[in-house]
């Protein structure tokens, strides 16, 4: 008989690589059908039994890789319902899936995100599905990655989420950014969903609306979680950020929860999920994030999927034993009769110990059945102690948050007493303060007064410049005129040569045409005498000789006028010479006067300017001296809401001394204010010094208002303390209308005068009634009461005196004794009662 050890070497080792070769060609079988019957174009949901044949495949291999090696082959932009419940495989597969998934998943986001950008664009119901659970999955997948310490299935301890977060607020913040985008697009495929199914109705457990509803298993065991982690790290980032910085957070989250609330209840009506998942309840309300003593009342969602099958599936092995078992000794068998031959037909040892192999295991699957029923029982068992253990934790940390709620109250009483302690100190402090502040103010104004001083020292001596620039432009303008009138002199000279040279000339003009007339006469008398020279020769030498006569008078003529024309041209000359000395005179008089105009325009605008700068310092000095007075009135109306002012107290009478001193000092600023706005060049002294004399009268008005309302009744001392407050406030506006030069003309005290009037009038009622009562009233008053206080001793001493007459008459002894003394001593009581009722 032929032993298993005389098989060679070499069919050996090709036995054992063809078995490796067979069980991976068997796994890869076993996946391509088990993907191809999850995923496919029949509108019903996943089979489980599937869809856990796939994971436990991405376990045996420790990754994707064959799932995603079938996956990239389907068609899936072919068919909406096919692409949508690949993404539900996927989503399985990330969830519950060996830890490499996610990387082999990041390595195909493109693909994920292709299929999601084809359905998008199509108005395809499913398409529109698609496209909302694509991006759900490839945010899922860029959260795992970037936060590798949350598995894709969520579930970390709290320890971990708070190392995770750590202690930097800006990683907090930004954890707590990415798990509400997380959870918008865990709601928004919910939403999707229900949108497109009627919930009204029992529709649930038809395989279409089963289709669409098989995700949100997953989708329910993500948002429990995610809730959690969120409520989680709102209370860390509250308990390090204000609260308005967070309001945008508790916005979202309250949505959030209202989506998430809502999801879950829609959900539990289903009859689909009541037999597939227990859905965990929320709160009526989210969580008050602004108390933190909230967070122990906070209780983690758990979600429950229960072990049992549904009933339509049977449980199948990752690998058919059964075929592997039968299929191996099948190709044993054929090695060996390709080896040696066909067997003989003789039954040997081989076949006895496959028959007791095939025994074994069969009882091995037996066994193995059971195993796996004692460890769901026990996985069961172990779940729900689980769970217990987690109540327990809960009920352990609801402790723990009382004890943090406790020890934050006793801080928060230690924080009461503390700042009770600063506010004393700081009390004390602000008296310090008030004291320099009151003694900074005196010297404020006196140095305000000296400044005062100062600038009427100034304004003095501009107005002697300006007079000293008066008398130049006096002396400039007589100068002028003297000029003018040198210049009319002048004139009035030229005016005179000109008449007396136009005289002249007229005279010599007349001598010229008298001397041409004469010369005309001769030269007829010389014509006639020619013609009688032609009649009368004999009077020849007579006649030549009166002819050259003539020409001697005639040369002679023509000399006088040749002098006299002379004489007119050196009257001329000197007209002009006369005419320029004069326009030189004029122009260096006119040069002279625009030089003293000049001076004189400087001098006014330096004048002015003075004038300018004077009223500008003089109403700095004002609005220096209505600051330091808003001052004063506000810290006195700062003491009546002052918690350390209500021990101090004042007397009516005080008060009202303070009023009417306040009221009269309105007379003075009025006066004052009427001056200043009348003449703002005047002096501003008055004014300053009538509102500084206001402002700490009427500050102290309000001050001892205010300490009189601790003593007065109720309604007295709330009408008292709101008439201060008024009067503070119509002063505070007055003074508010003088810091401004538009309104400084039209401030009045009218106000401030009516609400002076109210606190008199309140100080008045408030003063003891006693106070009015004449002096004979007053003694008629004490007459009756002391006739009203004798009578009651003397009623109350005759009833001590029944009491003890009957009680010695029932006593004996030590105590008669003690009787006899106590009537010595209130006799002596009633003699001193009588005596002092006598002197009074």
């Amino acid at each position: 008989m032929n032993s298993i050890k005389s098989v060679p070497a070499r069919v050996l080792s090709r036995r054992g690589g063809h078995s490796l070769e067979a069980e991976r060609e068997q796994f890869d079988k076993s996946q391509a059908i088990s993907i191809s019957k999850a995923i496919n174009t029949q509108e019903a949901p996943v089979k489980e039994k599937h869809a856990r044949r796939i994971i436990l495949g991405t376990h045996h291999e420790k990754g994707a890789f064959t799932f995603w090696s079938y996956a990239i082959g389907l068609p899936l932009p072919s068919s909406a319902i096919l692409s949508w419940k690949f993404c539900h495989v996927l989503h399985k597969v990330l969830r519950d899936g060996h830890p490499n998934v996610l990387q082999d998943c990041q390595r195909y986001r493109s693909n994920i995100r292709e299929t999601g950008d084809l359905w998008g664009h199509l108005h395809d119901r499913y398409g529109q599905l698609v496209s909302i659970y694509t991006r759900l999955l490839l945010t899922k997948i860029s959260f795992h990655i970037k936060h590798p310490e949350f598995p894709p299935g969520l579930e970390v301890s709290d320890e971990v989420l708070e190392k995770t977060a750590g202690a930097d607020v800006n990683n907090i913040f930004q954890l707590t950014v990415e798990l509400f985008d997380y959870l918008d697009c865990e709601l928004k495929l919910s939403e999707s969903v229900f949108r497109q199914l009627n919930t009204s109705m029992a529709v649930s457990q038809m395989s279409a609306v089963q289709c669409r509803l098989a995700p949100l298993i997953q989708v329910i065991q993500d948002c429990s979680h995610l809730y959690h982690y969120a409520v989680k790290l709102m209370f860390k980032l509250h308990s390090c950020l204000p609260a308005d910085t967070l309001q945008g957070h508790r916005d979202r989250f309250h949505e959030q929860f209202r989506s998430l609330k809502n999801f879950f209840k829609k959900a539990s009506d289903m009859l689909y999920f009541k037999r597939l998942i227990q859905i965990p309840r929320l709160p009526e309300s989210p969580p008050n994030f602004l108390r933190a003593s909230a967070l122990a009342e906070h209780v983690k969602p758990v979600v429950v999927i229960p072990e049992e099958a549904p009933e339509d599936e049977e449980p199948e092995n990752l690998i058919e034993i059964s075929t592997a078992t039968t299929t191996e000794p099948q190709i044993t068998s054929d090695i060996f009769e390709q080896t040696f031959g066909p067997p003989n037909g003789i039954r040997d040892d081989r076949d006895a110990q496959i028959d007791s192999l095939k025994k074994e295991v069969d009882m091995l699957r037996a066994e193995m059945e059971k195993i796996k029923l004692e460890a769901q029982r026990y996985i069961t068992q172990l779940k729900a102690q689980v769970n217990s253990l987690e109540g327990e934790v809960e009920e352990q940390r609801k402790q723990k948050q009382k004890a943090l709620v406790d020890n934050e109250q006793l801080r928060d009483e230690l924080e009461r007493l503390q700042r009770a302690k600063q506010d004393s100190d700081r009390s004390q402090r602000l008296c310090a303060e008030a004291e320099k502040k009151a003694n900074a103010t005196e010297i404020r104004y006196t140095k305000l007064k000296e400044k005062h001083s100062e600038l009427i020292n100034t304004h003095a001596e501009l107005l002697r410049k300006n007079a000293d620039t008066a008398k130049q432009l006096t002396v400039t303008q007589q100068s002028q005129e003297e000029v003018a009138r040198v210049k009319e002199q002048l004139a009035f000279q030229v005016e005179q040569v000109k008449r007396e040279a136009e005289m002249k000339l007229e005279d010599q003009s007349i001598q010229m045409e008298q001397l041409r007339q004469e010369l005309d006469a001769r030269r007829d008398e010389l014509d006639q005498a020619q013609r009688s020279l032609s009649h009368a020769k004999q009077a020849g030498v007579e006649l030549s000789a009166q002819v050259e006569a003539l020409h001697a008078e005639k040369e002679v003529l023509r000399r006088s006028v040749s002098e006299k024309e002379c004489e007119l041209l050196s009257a001329r000359g000197l007209v002009e010479e006369k005419e320029l000395q004069l326009s030189q005179e004029a122009d260096k008089a006119t040069r002279e006067i625009r030089e003293l105009q000049g001076r004189l325009l400087d001098k006014s605008n330096q004048e002015q300017s003075l004038q300018q700068k004077l009223l500008d310092q003089q109403f700095g000095i004002l609005q220096e001296a209505v600051q330091e007075a808003e001052d004063i009135l506000r810290d006195a109306v700062a003491k009546l809401d002052d918690p350390l002012h209500v021990r101090c107290t004042s007397s009516p009478d005080y008060l009202l001394s303070r009023a009417q001193a306040a009221l009269e000092s309105t007379d003075a600023l009025e006066n004052g204010h009427a001056q200043y706005v009348a003449s703002m060049a005047a002096d501003a002294a008055g004014l300053v010094g009538a509102l500084a004399l206001f402002a700490h009268l009427t500050a102290d008005t309000i001050v001892n208002g205010s300490a009189t309302s601790h003593l007065a009744p109720t309604d007295h001392a709330d009408r008292l303390t709101e008439t201060c407050r008024d009067c503070g406030q119509r002063s505070l506006n007055y003074l508010g209308k003088l810091k401004d030069k538009q309104t400084l003309g039209c401030a009045e005290l009218g106000d401030v005068r009516r609400a002076l009037r109210g606190v008199l009038q309140l100080a008045q009622e408030l003063r003891p009634k006693s106070l009015d009562i004449k002096q004979e009233e007053l003694g008629d008053m004490v007459e009756k009461e002391m006739a009203s206080t004798s009578a009651a001793i003397e009623d109350a001493v005759r009833r001590i005196e029944e009491m003890m007459s009957q009680a010695r008459n029932k006593s004996s002894g030590v105590k008669l004794e003690v009787n006899e003394r106590v009537d010595l001593h209130l006799a002596h009581l009633s003699q001193l009662f009588t005596a002092a009722l006598g002197a009074a």
